[in-house]
């Protein structure tokens, strides 16, 4: 009989601090117990190597959750030994017609593209910095915000850390009562920000909000994998009721109204990419009171926003960043995020793009959430 052993801090993240010594056992519940447990053979020494940090289930029991069906019963629950958890041999679906899930699916799109052609809020790039951003201002059930990502995958680069490696690491800022005055100053919402990937304290205050795991060193802390920044940010922000993403949705132009962006251009992103080869194709619009681009640094994609103003001359130019510096970015983004023109917010690595400051490390882009919340909350209070 072996067990594990991990330390945890007081906060309960794993610390060369506080050692505290946990037997894993049979999780029944998200919480741990006392018994003792039998290694499974996938997690022995000899080919794991490192701390578990969660507990393997046990080899010989299973959990499964219970499902009650209208016309027939199938148990899905906890069972021991080689029996299974339901019988596979009569296992069935419930029958549907294709059309039912055809018209489904096109009515409730068609209904979402009907209730946000006019909007509070449209961000555009649904990667780290549009997705905290979208994530902090729909906690007010009264803001609606639409999302629009050209991919069918959202999330950008925040699937994975530097050169496609797993490992999220953010660095902790000391100077927190210079946050805390800095966020009072601006009269931001009582909340926090993620300055994501390598940014400072108090950014793993977001990340306890969401509920994320961390290894907490003495100057950063590191998220097992990016991916479960993005996944479990996601999953948190679509359930909301005043938040629908619209991905594979390219904007492909700016609404402008005299002096001021009043909306977004929208297409299927596989159509903006083939106007060329194509016949014309119209698009499609969703008007809002303040738009939001997060479009990352230059690209085929990138920067599009600040992009499309200088083409406009509602800005003179688009310098690019500058070489890498981490430090110096992340300072300069913070500071220059803001209301590039009236009605558009500019945020993210998109900011290195027009003012010419350094860049970051790839998938280092610091989130400026709270600074574009108040500036956004200028408009949508008028």
């Amino acid at each position: 009989m072996e067990t594990y052993k991990i330390t945890l801090n007081p906060k309960g993240h794993f610390s060369n601090l506080n050692t505290t010594t946990i037997t894993m056992a049979t999780m029944a519940s998200s919480t741990f117990t006392a018994s003792p447990l039998t290694k499974s053979s996938i997690f022995d020494t000899s080919s794991f190597h490192g701390t578990p940090v969660a507990p393997p289930p046990s080899s010989s029991v299973r959990f499964q959750p219970t499902v009650k069906a209208s016309s027939s019963s199938v148990s899905m629950s906890s069972t021991g030994g080689s029996n299974l958890p339901y019988d596979l041999q009569n296992f069935r679906f419930e029958p549907i017609r294709e059309s039912i899930v055809s018209r489904e699916m096109t009515r409730r799109y068609m209904m979402d593209m009907i209730t946000y052609a006019d909007t509070d809020v449209v961000v555009v790039g649904a990667g780290s910095a549009g997705l905290s951003c979208a994530y902090e201002l729909s906690k007010n059930p009264n803001v609606q915000v639409a999302i629009i990502e050209q991919s069918v995958s959202p999330g950008g680069g925040a699937w994975l850390g530097g050169q496609l490696f797993s490992a999220m690491h953010l660095f902790i800022w000391f100077n927190y009562e210079a946050f805390i005055t800095w966020r009072n100053h601006l009269r931001l919402i009582p909340k926090y920000t993620i300055l994501k990937d390598i940014v400072r304290k108090p950014a793993h205050l977001f990340l306890d909000e969401l509920g994320i795991a961390y290894d907490e060193q003495d100057t950063y802390v590191v998220i097992k994998h990016a991916a479960l920044f993005t996944s479990t940010i996601m999953s948190k922000l679509l359930a909301r009721p005043n938040v629908k993403l619209f991905n594979a949705v390219a904007a492909e132009d700016l609404i402008v109204k005299g002096d001021r962006v009043a909306g977004v251009v929208t297409n299927w992103a596989l159509v903006s990419m083939n106007h060329d080869t194509q016949s014309c194709m119209d698009p499609n619009v969703m008007e809002a009171k303040v738009v939001v681009s997060s479009c990352g640094h230059d690209g085929p994609f990138g920067a599009t926003g600040v992009k499309r103003l200088r083409s406009i001359g509602m800005i003179k130019s688009v310098p690019g960043m500058k070489a890498l510096d981490m430090n110096a970015a992340e300072d300069a983004i913070v500071d220059l995020t803001r209301e590039i023109v009236p009605g558009m917010i500019v945020t993210g690595m998109e900011v290195a793009e027009i003012d010419g400051s350094p860049r970051m490390k790839t998938r280092e882009c610091v989130v400026q959430t709270m600074r574009s919340t108040i500036l956004m909350g200028q408009h949508l209070e008028q």
